[in-house]
């Protein structure tokens, strides 16, 4: 009598399609002939891009490096219009990609994935759908996202809301119209700073409710010069590299060593330049102190308070609006389109619930201590449970049926934010303990899924199918990633970066700090030592074969 093994349903399960999942499905399908099924909650393809359609929903990394390296005709024959794209033209590049690639038949859509349980006996993955349907998997690839699951409202009583409620990280797909309407929105982080100032415009009145204001800083968009793109076009490699081995993934290179280090004329001589070019270059590409020296820190943040007040005309809103008790850049950095200038408008009110919380939402409004803001809608900008919140939600366990969440209850712990012990075969793409949310994130997910397709073709060409990480090798990481972090001034600041946004949720560094070019190097010196800190096996299942 001989043995066969036993097989699963297909090679490889794969959850999303966003930027992650259709790389992922195009890498195992197309160019490794594997088996593939992926599972998308949206009726298309997207991610983020698909779900935030709300006002002035727009990437904050140039156009030009917010895109797939993978295939070269890919790269010269996309036309970005704009400096940085907005949510329409990038999901038209990705449905682009999908129908360029034909990967929508590989596609379940409209289905969620609620439970991934690892079988011991068949050393494979048993992946379970809200419609039903049951999946097994050798291998499993979340492509789930960092930011994509909404954090519920701290205040009680959207529900008694008799008006409109919307989700700025859920939005409509038709046009939402506010004109004549009295509004609210609760938030302020990028999604609110994001959308209030073309919500300003329509509405008949705009009722902000900020608990924390935000160092925001221009963004400095506007149409790209064709030529512009042409010239980026003919050194896309160079470009590429020269991404790959800077901190955020775009080839900035005019960073100075330390703004302590010039005398005040030269520090704000930069911090001028840097703020009238836009984007990340005033956090990433001034002085590299500013992340991790207090007194560094508090000249650009003094500045930004500086320019806030410029702008905004009433003394009281700039005061109310000007951030204070926290370090520059220990939040992300939101990047505005008149934000500011919003606040100039006579039909927007600005209300600090920072002192005085909102108690509850009433059938008409919004009511704060003894006050109750009447409006017709109420708009959610209220952020995400990110970076764990997209994994815990999907029911994940592992060996002997150990649970992701009680694995994580005191914060997240992996190997290369990638793996984790005593969950085999199970990639989380831009996972916790990864550069992700501090690097270009279709290069970081390139990365990712190229780590993660390689890994699985090394197991193939080597007669394996199970990888793990070591248990001191998952440690390693995690104090590696804790003592990075603790050099930064990242772990002074309640942010979702520490898991502090969502009560109860324990207090971690949730990124990698270290930096993108590091954090490629120990990823190759991983592979090239044959996977080290991995442990590598056979599947242990074989049944007897008919003789």
């Amino acid at each position: 009598m001989t043995t066969s093994s036993i097989t699963p349903d297909t090679d490889v399960v794969v959850v999303g399609a966003g930027f992650a999942g259709l790389y992922a499905l195009h890498k195992l399908r197309d160019r490794m002939n594997m088996s593939v099924r992926v599972f998308e909650a949206g009726d298309d393809v997207g991610g983020t891009w698909y779900w935030n359609r709300y006002p002035g929903a727009r990437c904050d990394i140039e156009s030009i490096h917010y895109s797939y390296s993978f295939d070269e005709d890919l790269q010269q024959e996309w036309q970005w219009s704009e400096k940085f794209a907005g949510q329409p033209e990038i999901l038209r590049y990705l449905n682009h990609v999908a129908d360029r690639f034909d990967l929508r038949d590989g596609i379940t859509f409209g289905t969620r994935v609620i439970g991934v349980h690892w079988d011991d006996e068949n050393s494979w993955w048993t992946v379970r759908t809200d419609t039903g349907e049951t999946v097994t998997a050798r291998w499993f690839i979340s492509g789930a996202g960092n930011l994509s699951v909404p954090k519920k409202p701290e205040f009680g009583g959207i529900d008694n809301f008799r008006g409109q409620v919307l989700l700025t990280g859920n939005w409509p797909h038709e046009p939402v119209d506010f004109t004549g309407r009295r509004v609210a929105i609760i938030g302020t982080g990028a999604s609110g700073i994001q959308a209030i100032p073309l919500i300003a415009q329509q509405a008949a009145e705009l009722v902000v409710f900020q608990r924390t204001p935000q160092f925001a800083t221009p963004l400095g968009n506007g149409p790209l010069d064709p030529q512009v793109l042409d010239e980026a076009k003919k050194v896309y490699p160079e470009l590429r590299e020269a991404a790959r081995n800077h901190f955020l993934g775009v080839p900035f290179d005019q960073v100075q060593p330390s703004a302590l280090a010039v005398d005040a004329e030269e520090r704000r001589r930069v911090f001028d330049e840097r703020w009238n070019a836009g984007g990340f270059r005033l956090f990433i590409d001034s002085f590299q102190d500013i992340l991790f020296d207090r007194k560094a820190n508090d000249t650009a943040a003094e500045y930004i308070r500086e320019r806030i007040r410029e702008r905004v005309q009433d003394p009281a809103k700039a005061d109310t609006l000007a951030p204070r008790g926290y370090a520059y850049a220990t939040k992300r950095p939101p990047l505005e389109t008149n934000y500011y200038e919003a606040y100039n408008r006579d039909n927007v009110h600005l209300v600090d619930v920072k002192s005085t919380p909102i108690s509850e939402i009433t059938e008409t409004g919004v009511r704060v201590g003894d006050r109750t803001y009447e409006v017709d809608t109420i708009v959610l900008a209220t952020g995400f449970d990110a970076m764990t919140g997209p994994l815990m939600a999907m029911d994940i366990r592992g060996r002997n049926g150990v649970r992701l969440a009680d694995r994580w209850a005191h914060g997240p712990r992996t190997y290369l934010g990638i793996m984790s012990n005593a969950f085999p075969n199970l990639f989380t793409i831009t996972g916790p303990q990864s550069p992700s949310v501090l690097y270009n994130m279709p290069l970081a997910i390139e990365d990712h899924v190229d780590f993660a397709t390689d890994a699985i073709a090394y197991l193939r060409a080597h007669d394996l199918e199970v990888i793990e990480p070591t248990p001191d090798a998952e440690a390693d990481w995690v104090r590696t990633t804790t003592e990075i972090a603790e050099q930064t001034l990242l772990p002074q600041t309640d942010s979702w970066y520490m898991g502090a946004n969502i009560p109860g949720k324990p207090r971690a560094c949730m990124v990698y700090l270290g930096g993108a070019p590091t954090y490629r190097q120990v990823c190759a010196e991983v592979v090239d030592g044959g996977y080290l800190g991995f442990d590598l096996a056979p599947a242990r299942a074989t049944v007897p074969a008919a003789s």
